[in-house]
Order: C-alpha cells, then structure tokens, then sequence
C-alpha cells in the first residue's frame, strides 16, 4: 500500500486505468455507487432480495401436519365412523385433529424463533457508496454495488473482483476444491464462497435469485430433519406398521361380516376399532413436538439451530474438538511484553515497526489488534510508511509488508510464528519455548532479506533477522473449565486442536483442567498413513500446529475410528473442519464463513451453551424412545389382537370408542408429557433395535391376556349380544391394567410427577367404569365379581412376565457391539474423578 501508516483500507492491487472498473452500471472503482444510483436499481428491483429461508413455510408446515398418510388413513376410518354410527365411536378423528393441532401450533413458535435467529445471525456486508464503506442487510444489496472483502467474510452475490490485496476465495462449497483460489481484478467470485486471506473489493454482476448460492437454496430448505438417526427409525418402524395393517386390515374385515352377519354396521364399527389401534399415528407428531420445542428451549438461549438433527447429533457426539481460540479463550488478546532482540536495534525501533505493520492492515486478526491497541499507527512517528503487504493465512502462519522507515530505508518485515519463522534449533526458540510453557502467545517480529514478492513466491522465508518477540496473554473464558468438566463427566472426550505453538496450547488447556494437556502434540510431527494418524489422535488431547487440511484430516480420521465427532472454532481456518465433522459448532462472532457451514451457532459466544444443547439432544432422544416403547407395544397388542380374532372367529371385543380411551389414558397423553420431561441418559445408537426389543414382548403379553380374558368372559357370560358389554369390559379392563404397567416401566424412574401421572390416567379410567354417564357412554359395565377378579388376575399374571421380560430383552438383544459395551462397563466401574 502506498499510504502512510494511518491509511485507509484501499488495497493495493487495483484494476488497471484501461479496464472497464464500472461493471454494471458503470461503478467507479474508488467510491462504489451513488445514492441516487442505488435508488434507481432498487426502484428497477435490482435488489438482492432472496427471502430468508430459515425454516417452512406457514402452508408446509400446514400441510406437514395435515396431510399426512397415517392421517389419511385416520380420516377415511373416520369418514365410515360417519356413516354407519354412532358418532361417539368416531372420537378418534377429534385426537387426531387434536394432535396435529399441537403439532402446527409447536412448529410455528419454533418458525418464530428461528427466523427471529436467522435475523440476529446474518452478516452485513460491507458496500461502498459514495466514498465511504458503511454496512448493510443482505437484502439491501443492489446490482453493482461495490462490496469490500476481508478474511473470514463470505460472498453473498456473485460478482466480478475489482480490487485484490493478496486475495484469496475458498470456493470448496461450492466446487469440492479445498485449496485455496487466488483472484486477481477482472476474475469472477461466486456467492458461498468466502476469504481465506487478503482482501479486496468486487463488484455486484448478479443478485437476488440470479446469484448462484441464491440458485441452490431455492432446490432445498437450510432447516430439515434429514439423516436423522431418530427419525429414519422411526420411518422404518412405521413402514414395518403398514406392512402389519394391510393383511391384518383385510382379514379382520372378511372375519366382522362373517361373524356379524345380521348386523352390518356393528361388524363394520368393531372392524374400525381393530384397524384404528394400529396406527400410531402420534409417534411422528411427538417426535416433531419434541424436536420442535428443543430449538425453542435453546433458541431462548440465544443458539441457533441451522438443521434440527444437529440437536440429536451433539446428544450422540462422544469427541469435541475444540479450537483455542475464540472457544477456550475469549477473542481479544493483551500485549504483556516486548522483547527486543539484535535485529530490532531499540525498543522505540521496534515499537515503529509494529506500529506500521499494524496501520497496513485493514482487517487485522485477534493477535494483530492487540499490537495495534497497544501501538496505535500514529505512535509511529512521522516518516514510517507502508508499501504492499502479505495478508495472515492460516497455513503461512504469518504476516508481512514492505516498510519505508524515517531516513527512507526500505526493509521487509515479517510478523508470525516463531517456529515457523526460525529454523530448528535457533537459540531463540528455547526463550519461546519456555514462554508457551506459560501459557502465552509469542509472535516473531523479523526483518526479510529482499522484496515481499520473493517472499510470497517461496514456500518458505530465508534470511530473516530477527527484531523483536513480542509476548501476549490470552483472555481465558470462564465458563470453559465447567464446560470441560462436563464432558468429562459425560464421557466425552475433548481435544484441543489449534493452529498456535503446541507447548502454548497445552498450557492453556492444562490452565483449564484439561485431562493430558500435560502432553501437547505438535501436528507438524503427526504421521501421514490415515491409520496411524487415527491412533496418534484418538491418544492425544492437546495438538497445536495444525494447519487448515490437517484439522480436516484429523476429524476424519477420528471418523474412521467410529467416533461421532463434533468441531467447534469461530475462523476461517476451522472451516473444512467444520464442514467434515458429524456437528459443526461456530460462534456467532466469528467469521461469516463458518457460521454459513456450522450446524448450530452460539450467538451469545459462549462455550457454556453447549453442555445446554447436549443435554436438550438427551432428552429428546431419551424421551422419544420412551414414547416409542408405548406406541409399538400398542400396535404389536393390536395386530395380535386382530389376527387372534381372525382366527377364533370372534366377534372382535372393542368398539372405536373403547380403542380411543384406552390410547388416551395410557399412551397419547402419558406420551406427551414423557416426551418433553428432563432426562440425562446418554444417546446410543440402534434406536429401533432398542424399541422393538420391549415394544415386541410387551405387546406380545399384553395381547396374550387380553385375548385370553375375553374368552374366558364369553365361555362365562354366554357369549350373546345381550352379554357383549360384560365381555368387552373385562377386556378393557385387563388390557387397561397391562398397559397401565407397561407405562409404569417405561417411566421410570418413578419421580413425584411421573407417579401422579399413572394415579391420575388410573383415576381416568376408574371413573369411566364407574360414573353412569361415562359408562353409558364408552358401554362399559362390570357384571358379577368373578370375571372382572378374573380380569385383574390376568393383567397382574401379565405384569409379572413384563417385569421379566424388562430385565431379559436388555441382555438377550443388547444395544450396542460388544466392543462399546465392554467400554461402558469400564467407564462405569471406573472411580469418580
């Protein structure tokens, strides 16, 4: 650059005299449009103005919950209800507008907070309009505006570079290209590509829905429950459902008008009731609830959740890969010393040199803004100047630019990584090394031997004369070491990995109570062959060194291990990570980038929200595998029920409204609350193997007994129409006490809420067998004392084998590999602490 060192941010490079700098419309390459000129491409609707697109839309979200197949099939056994009468017996067409009532009024509050969300957390480019830069929304862009570029910023509208300044764009998202593309004036950036290094400006050639990010987003919506372990098993399950009802459908229905053959309408009625209990029609609808209100909850915390399964997701992560900084410690740093060295001549010197190099760069990082608060470009003192500069890149490790001092001497200065800037061995690395051991950061300020142009020709700087270390303390946040702690105790391992010297890191991370922080590894000195470095960091808890691809190298290798992995990191360094890990977590003030491939975004910045996110992923997977366990046991019950009944040639013992009552006592509203109750349990994986192992046998029980009480009832009572009611209320009655208990084992533990919520169904139910309006109502009428003993005899004689059943189907169908559950043993008879 060519100004002095309190200069402006005109980079270097600019479009040559010739060249057509205007773009559309003519923009003058220095002071971007006029407002007049921005008012007439808004008034023509050159505007940029692509919707947010958080979450569905209020008619999807309608249609999602209405129009649904297990919906459909609702609607038609309704429809028949209608028809044949009497309307009581269609009770379940009211639950299920019901449910999908509360399942359109759950998704619009988290349509609100998401978009809300979405708002807070959207970057404002910088655009250049009449002379000066000043920020704006996205949707304020206009075609041919002038839009400034920095690192960590992302292109937002495609356009054509104007201006260059050692600029260069990561293009991997949308191309698969992980390196790096340098653009010089007249080459063409692409919205969803974002700055590496360097900066610049480029002019706007296409918005709105034009711009090629804008082209991709209309194919699908940012928020979707897509590779969901949680809800593709649940999609299996459902699928295995239909595949039950069709044969047990068809025969039930032949069965009902054989047997009904003088009353049609009844055989129809009791063929509903068979077919309506098969449906479960309200494990979706929790699922979506549970998912719904969990981005509620965390949203109220100020976290953003850009895809729902990230919620499932961090449950199921067991490694954390953390980023220093900006995650342990707090971006700002501290200038706590400055060491001079030979190269430096005087502390004034150095302190000259630091000064202009800091003045030089219009989007100075964290390390850099500490050198320029505590020297301010005008403490410089007149004559210093700066000419072209070299950006900070990540895979550099520093920085430089081309000084002219007082007396018009012109040397190239370097400010970096000592371990990178000195070659091993140099005595001054033994000074840093004891240095990081205290947790601080030193940079390398060193003179360069020729142009800044050879220097970022060659791969690696030669000839450097160091000046001057300069020594800066790191803000560590203070939730970090409870956050730590946490997931220890949760069994999640965390690991360090960073870009800064690995002695420094460790002592960071040691400072925080980090188990093995007292062995950094230096990623430089990790083994290529995929395998062994799988090893080396599945050991390892503290890396320090690594560089971009190496961060990404490292998730996968973990990956390969079998691990779930999640990635947190608030720069442009940390993207290829987080794009590659199970869960990408950035900070909202971190770099534009990383917030558009991240997963889940921290908007308040802290580090503390995530043990809020896990454990909001816990209860939803927890609790819906317990509700679950409700809904399959009811649909294996009933599919026996119907094929015990096809095959005794028997009219089927439950009338609709029976079926509703039984369902909303101890299964919809029981559901409901499990769903959204606390629970800490860690997530495993083979949800649906883990359901069908209970859901089998206890419906398997609970159809048995009930079966079996109604014959007995019928060989008792003398199987006529006049004796139906008798029969059917022993029925119900067993089969209310099994399910019953089959809630009373899914709940536990039993708490004080949960027992009251059994007292109160059982309370329900007793009153609908006791009150003559409800009993009227629902035809439900004990007779004698025989049977209905009978009855309980049945259900308690069930309940014991469910109790047996409970503790068996764990260990003859277990959960997890052998592996995994050897591990968990271990973890568990291992010591607190």
């Amino acid at each position: 650059m060519s100004q002095g060192a309190g200069g402006g941010r005109t980079p270097v490079t600019r479009i040559a005299d010739d060249q057509p700098g205007g773009g559309p419309g003519g923009t003058d390459r220095h002071t971007g449009l006029s407002s007049a000129e921005v008012a007439e491409r808004v008034a023509r609707g050159e505007v940029n103005d692509v919707p947010v697109r958080a979450s569905r839309s209020v008619g999807e979200i309608i249609r999602g919950n209405v129009f649904t197949l297990f919906n459909a099939i609702m609607g038609v056994l309704f429809a028949v209800i209608l028809v044949v009468g009497p309307l009581k017996d269609g009770l379940f067409g009211g639950v299920v507008l019901f449910n999908a009532l509360i399942g359109i009024i759950q998704e619009l509050r988290a349509k609100k907070t998401l978009d809300s969300l979405a708002v807070i957390g959207e970057s404002r480019p910088t655009v250049r309009r009449d002379g000066a830069a000043k920020e704006v929304a996205n949707a304020e862009i206009v075609l041919g505006d002038l839009i400034e570029l920095g690192p960590g910023d992302k292109v937002v509208v495609d356009g054509v570079v104007t201006e260059s300044d050692g600029l260069e764009i990561d293009e991997s998202l949308l191309t698969g290209e992980a390196d790096p593309v340098v653009k010089q004036p007249g080459d063409t950036v692409m919205s969803g590509s974002f700055v590496v290094a360097g900066g610049g400006a480029f002019t706007a050639t296409k918005v709105g829905r034009e711009a090629y990010a804008a082209q991709l987003a209309e194919e699908a919506s940012r928020f979707t429950l897509v590779n969901s372990e949680l809800r593709n098993g649940i999609a299996k399950i459902l699928k295995f459902c239909i595949m039950l009802m069709i044969p047990a459908s068809i025969g039930l229905m032949i069965s009902q008008l054989l047997v009904e053959r003088a009353d049609t309408f009844e055989a129809i009625r009791r063929t509903v009731a068979g077919i309506v209990v098969m449906v479960p029609e309200g494990l979706v609808l929790i699922t979506s609830v549970a998912f719904a209100i969990g981005v509620i909850r965390l949203g109220r915390k100020q976290c953003l959740v850009q895809e729902l399964p990230a919620i499932e997701g961090l449950a199921r992560v067991d490694v954390v890969c953390l980023d220093k900084t900006g995650t342990l410690t707090e971006g700002g740093m501290d200038v706590t010393d400055l060491r001079v060295l030979d190269g430096g001549r005087d502390e004034t010197y150095a302190r000259g040199v630091l000064a202009t190099l800091g003045g030089s760069d219009p989007r100075p990082n964290a390390s850099l803004a500490a050198i320029i608060d505590a020297y301010p470009a005008d403490s410089a003192g007149d004559g210093w100047r700066h000419g072209e500069t070299l950006p900070f890149s990540s895979a550099r490790k520093y920085s430089g630019a081309e000084l002219t001092e007082p007396d018009g001497a012109r040397h190239t200065w370097l400010l970096g990584a000592p371990d990178v800037l000195l070659p091993p061995g140099d005595p001054q690395l033994a000074a840093v090394d004891e240095l990081n051991t205290q947790g601080l950061r030193v940079l390398l300020l060193a003179r360069a031997e020729g142009r800044l142009e050879d220097v970022r020709a060659s791969a690696a700087p030669e000839s450097l004369t160091p000046a001057a270390l300069v020594i800066l303390e790191q803000r560590l946040r203070r939730e970090a070491p409870d956050t730590l702690r946490y997931f220890a105790e949760q069994g999640v391992d965390a690991k360090v990995i960073s870009g800064d010297n690995a002695v420094s890191v460790g002592a960071v991370a040691g400072k925080l109570g980090l188990p093995g922080a007292d062995a950094p590894v230096d990623a430089r000195q990790l083994p290529q062959e995929r395998e062994q470095m799988a090893e080396a960091v599945e050991g390892g808890a503290v890396f320090g060194r690594v560089s971009p691809q190496q961060k990404r190298e490292m998730v996968g290798a973990l990956q390969s291990k079998g691990h779930n992995v999640a990635m947190t990191g608030d720069g442009v360094n940390d993207v290829l990570a987080l794009k590659d890990a199970d869960i990408g977590v950035s900070m909202g003030s971190g770099s534009e980038a990383t917030r558009a491939v991240a997963q889940i975004v921290l908007l308040n910045n802290s580090f503390a929200t995530l043990p809020d996110v896990v454990a909001e992923g816990r209860r939803v997977i927890g609790n819906i595998e317990r509700v679950a366990n409700l809904f399959l046991t009811k649909t294996v019950y009933s599919v026996f029920m119907a094929f015990a009944v096809i095959a005794a040639q028997v009219p089927y013992p439950f009338l609709p409204r029976h079926s509703t009552l039984l369902s909303a006592l101890t299964i919809g509203t029981p559901a409901f609350f499990l769903a959204l109750a606390p629970n800490k349990e860690r997530a495993r994986p083979y949800f649906v193997r883990r359901v069908l192992r209970l859901a089998v046998p206890f419906g398997l029980l609970a159809g048995a007994a009930t079966f079996g009480t109604y014959l007995l009832a019928r060989a008792h009572y003398g199987a006529t129409a006049a004796t139906r009611e008798a029969e059917t209320t022993a029925a119900t009655l067993t089969l209310f006490l099994i399910a019953l208990w089959v809630l009373t084992i899914i709940a536990r533990p039993l708490t004080w809420w949960r027992v009251g919520l059994i007292v109160t169904m059982g309370t329900g139910f007793l009153l609908a067998i006791s009150i003559p309006f409800a009993q009227d109502f629902f035809e439900l009428q004990l007779v004698g004392a025989q049977m209905p003993l009978t009855a309980v005899g049945m259900a308690v004689g069930a309940g014991v084998l469910l109790e047996v059943a409970a503790r068996i189907a764990p260990k003859t169908v277990p959960d997890l590999p052998k592996s995994m559950m050897e591990e968990e043993k271990e973890r568990e008879t291992q010591p607190a602490g």
